[in-house]
């Protein structure tokens, strides 16, 4: 057997070669038989056992060779290391710890680290990297598109909302962070298929919205291929809206007075449509644009609805349905009508008129009447306590003037706020609060009508 030992011991070899031991040390060679005697060789080497080295833990740098203790004489020749020494004990690396705890380079990796794996090898020094298959590429982010699906499960709720608070910033905002794309035309469609189920006021927001979202989310050919889209569906709108061609006929209109759509809108359908539902909108929208000032009519095509008509014209409204129910005692007609106007925020207006029909009627069936629709829309809500006791207060501060009109305003309100009281459309403490004016004592109360003596 022949062993190869280097000094520095940082590499071993054995050879095993007829049951000899040779020992190289330093380019000194020695010989030693596997018997521990010292013999020599035919050349006049001597011949000596070969030294096996094994660590231990009794020192840093602490060697045993056949049961005795060697200390080298460098630091680069110990082998042996401490038991919680992070170096290597091999003698190689920096003591550094394992890579994410599996392994370095030519290892298996973590568990799942196949999965992160590229098709091509992207890595020159890689032995499968293939240069004349491998290109130049670029790395983009990109952005799904939202499904029809999602934008209506989206945009619902944002228009209907829209129809509380009438702010189209927040449905532009909406609309932007969605990644659209080619789904533009559907916001057209699906708010003209929900206006469609609502009045006349809502309808007016929508065309604002329209107007709104064009130039800024919406460009005049997603408006146009929108109009497209619910112009072909006009016979299922039919079903559900029997109007829908005249309404589709106004918003075509509406959109083109405001520049959302180009005149010759209407002109490329000449001739082309079959569907009768489509010409009747199609010629409703071009009679309302060649009116004379059509344009300008346009602005008003759904009428003023709501807080936005002038108050003397809300005023005047509410009058004539209180004079109408005195008429034909119809409570479900008063309600309708005074829903119609659309101004909750406004209904302690229509107590004072009440109030004062039964202050200038003064008969008690005009006071039974008014009571009676008061009290059903205290139960219904249709009025809010807090409506009519603001109604109830501003008859209470104008006393002093209605009384000129009428001199009798003091017992007629007594008398209707008695009525109220007992029929729980006020509470107790506006009844406490009902004005009192002191009254001209008669001759007949005790004082004889004589004169106070002057005060000389």
């Amino acid at each position: 057997m022949t062993t190869k030992v280097d000094v520095g011991l940082s590499n071993v070899d054995e050879k095993f070669q007829n049951g000899d031991g040779e020992v190289e040390v330093n380019g000194n060679d020695f010989t030693e038989d596997l018997n521990g005697t010292d013999s020599k060789n035919p050349d006049g080497r001597i011949i000596r056992k070969a030294k096996r080295f094994h660590r231990q833990n009794s020192g840093s740098d602490a060697l045993v060779s056949n049961g005795e203790t060697v200390h080298a004489n460098q630091a680069k020749q110990a082998l042996a290391v401490n038991k919680n020494s992070r170096k290597s004990r091999d003698g190689r690396g920096r003591g550094l710890p394992k890579k994410g705890g599996a392994g370095g380079k030519g290892t298996w990796g973590a568990p799942g680290d196949e999965m992160l794996m590229e098709e091509r090898c992207k890595d020159a020094n890689d032995p499968n990297y293939d240069s004349e298959s491998e290109d130049e590429y670029v790395v983009e982010k990109i952005d799904l598109e939202v499904t029809p699906e999602e934008l209506s499960r989206v945009l619902q709720p944002v228009i209907s909302e829209y129809y509380n608070h009438g702010d189209t910033s927040e449905v532009q905002e909406t609309l932007q962070e969605l990644k659209l794309r080619t789904l533009k035309p559907k916001v057209i469609e699906m708010i003209l298929s929900m206006a469609l189920d609502h009045k006349c006021t809502h309808r007016e927001l929508s065309s604002i919205l329209i107007s709104d979202l064009y130039g800024k989310v919406l460009t005049s050919d997603d408006i146009a291929s929108g109009f497209d889209d619910v112009l072909n569906s006009l016979s299922d709108l039919t079903i559900d809206t029997p109007e829908a061609p005249v309404v589709i006929g106004q918003f075509i209109a509406r959109a083109v007075a405001d520049d959302c759509l180009p005149p010759k809108y209407m002109r490329s359908y000449k001739g082309n449509v079959e569907c009768e539902h489509t010409v009747n909108a199609l010629e409703k929208a071009e009679l309302l644009l060649s009116k004379k000032h059509g344009i300008v009519r346009l602005d008003n095509i759904w009428g003023t609805g709501g807080g936005i008509r002038p108050v003397k014209y809300l005023i005047k409204q509410m009058v004539m349905l209180l004079k109408e129910y005195l008429s034909s005692g119809d409570i479900h007609e008063a309600t309708q009508c005074l829903q119609e106007l659309e101004v909750p925020h406004f209904h302690h207006e229509v107590v004072y008129e009440a109030t004062m029909i039964v202050l200038e009627d003064g008969s008690p069936r005009a006071a039974n009447m008014m009571c009676n629709l008061l009290k059903s829309w205290s139960e219904t809500l249709v009025l809010t306590t807090q409506q009519i006791t603001q109604g109830f207060k501003r008859i209470y501060d104008a006393l002093p003037d209605i009384t000129l009109d009428v001199p009798a305003a003091y017992t007629l309100l007594e008398q209707f706020a008695t009525l109220c009281h007992q029929g729980r459309v006020i509470g107790s403490d506006i009844f406490q609060d009902l004005p009192q004016r002191g009254r001209k004592r008669f001759v007949s109360e005790g004082d004889g009508g004589r004169l106070k003596e002057q005060i000389m």
